[in-house]
């Protein structure tokens, strides 16, 4: 979550790619974050906590480490003041009585935050942390994202409970990429709050959805249907997302070696300045539902909703 600057003109360019991850030890990006010269990424699962901190050319400069054994990483997000925030959320099994957050201070120290569903476990790998610190999870059930957020502060000596806040409908839309077909065009793999925090994101494998999120409501924006979707370029196992810095950009990262860091314009889907005048309301994101997918998923034949349905049941086995 965090910014990158966009320098150069061609960095806005569709389908944009950044710079590509080629060293073996990050084989599985599951998350990214950004500031002005650097990028952050971690791989999904593990044994210990490490995150690897990448140039502009994608290339490893410093590897963070703490000496926590996290169970299933599986998404990042930055504060401003350098803090790391990763969401140990993965729960394929859906055996986990706990989930975690692991924050990295810019001094090195890590601390756990242990967190309980309200409503049993879920599998989950997307994190949103909006920069006054609040703290959502998205999770990865087919077709409807439920979000939840702690319900007071983290504490690291007993879990804090979560609460739902929102939950987010997902139609089918024929986007290319992603490990697993249609299935994956209804999962959300990654998330991302822009730098001044009106504008939320969502991905799948396939599409980011985008939220502006002007009075940094994010329940209200989530809940509310007003959201535009971008195609994101097919790659292999597509889960990271970050912002640009000027909140007009995308970064996404995937699984896989070799792995693509992109530059996606969000063009009008971009939050509209801070103002009251009807031209900045005339350009807010327009309804959530949309029209494109709509059509087609009325048209989706009996036979491509059979495959949807496995190829669901082949996602939640397997490990991702």
């Amino acid at each position: 979550m965090g910014a990158l600057l966009v320098s150069t003109p061609a960095w806005a360019d569709p389908d944009r790619v950044l710079c590509t991850i080629r060293d073996s030890r990050i084989s599985e990006s599951s998350g990214l974050a950004a500031s002005a010269d650097r990028l952050w990424t971690i791989n999904d699962g593990g044994r210990r906590l490490q995150v690897f901190e990448l140039d502009r050319t994608c290339r490893v400069r410093r590897v963070l480490s703490a000496g926590i054994d996290p169970y299933d990483v599986e998404d990042l997000a930055r504060a401003a003041d350098g803090t790391l925030w990763l969401s140990d959320t993965g729960d394929n099994a859906l055996n986990r009585s706990t989930v975690a957050l692991e924050r990295i201070r810019p001094d090195g120290s890590a601390t756990l935050f242990r967190l309980t569903y309200p409503d049993g476990p879920h599998d989950a790998e997307a994190l949103l942390l909006m920069p006054t610190g609040e703290i959502y999870i998205a999770t990865k059930e087919p077709l409807s994202a439920n979000v939840y957020t702690p319900v007071g502060p983290l504490s690291a000596a007993r879990p804090t409970a979560l609460r739902r806040v929102a939950s987010v409908g997902l139609l089918p839309t024929g986007t290319a990429g992603g490990p697993v077909g249609t299935a994956g065009q209804v999962v959300v793999t990654g998330g991302a709050v822009s730098p001044d925090g009106r504008s939320v994101a969502l991905r799948t494998y396939t599409d980011a959805y985008v939220w502006a999120v002007p009075s940094g409501d994010v329940a209200g924006a989530l809940t509310s249907g007003e959201r535009r979707r971008l195609a994101l370029p097919p790659t292999a196992q597509g889960e990271g997302l970050a912002y640009a810095a000027d909140g007009r950009s995308l970064l996404t990262s995937t699984e896989k070696l070799p792995g693509p860091v992109h530059v996606i314009p969000l063009g009008d889907a971009a939050p509209a300045p801070a103002a009251s005048s009807p031209q900045a309301v005339a350009r807010q994101p327009s309804s959530g539902l949309e029209a494109g997918d709509l059509l087609r998923t009325l048209l989706v034949p009996v036979g491509v909703v059979v495959l949807l349905g496995a190829a669901i049941s082949y996602l939640l086995a397997r490990r991702h």
